[in-house]
């Protein structure tokens, strides 16, 4: 499934959604304008597709005291596809890695780190990332501000 096979109303759920994943089903069907059974089915639909890939609340790191985020580059000392499945296998353990992408660019990965300070992340940078399997070389960036956290919320 892809964005051309959803219409309005498959759209309207997802924006709705988006912004609150609590909504009752009863309100989710008013607010779209249909009622309660074909709402239904169609949201069942687009989570059987995995547009729609699960429900979770949204953690405020300043409560919790996670609030230092780096982003690491990550150069590797072989990309062939093994040694890539090692490193994402081994990265997906690190609870304090919240987001891992591979990049075609200068360098292999970008890691977004979050932590309690800057004493916590050189720890895990130098115990933990540092030896995750073919990490050859590593630059960080530390955030000074979020301007702008947020999931897909505009599916128009």
């Amino acid at each position: 499934m892809n964005m051309d096979d959803l219409d309005q109303f498959d759209r309207s759920i997802l924006k709705i959604l988006a912004s609150d994943g609590r909504i009752s089903i009863t309100e989710l069907a008013r607010r779209i304008g249909l009622s309660k059974s074909p709402t239904q089915a169609r949201l069942r639909r687009l989570e059987e597709a995995g547009v729609i890939r699960g429900y979770r609340a949204i953690l405020d790191p300043i409560q919790l005291g996670v609030n230092h985020v780096a982003f690491v580059e990550v150069k590797l000392t072989s990309t062939r596809e093994g040694d890539l499945a090692a490193f994402n296998e081994a990265v997906t353990r690190v609870p304090e890695i919240e987001q891992v992408h591979l990049i075609a660019g200068n360098f292999d990965y970008l890691l977004k780190v979050r932590t309690s300070d800057m004493s916590r992340y050189r720890r895990v940078l130098a115990e933990v990332i540092s030896i995750l399997p073919c990490v050859a070389s590593t630059s960080t960036y530390v955030a000074m501000e979020a301007v702008k956290e947020a999931g897909l919320a505009d599916v128009t």
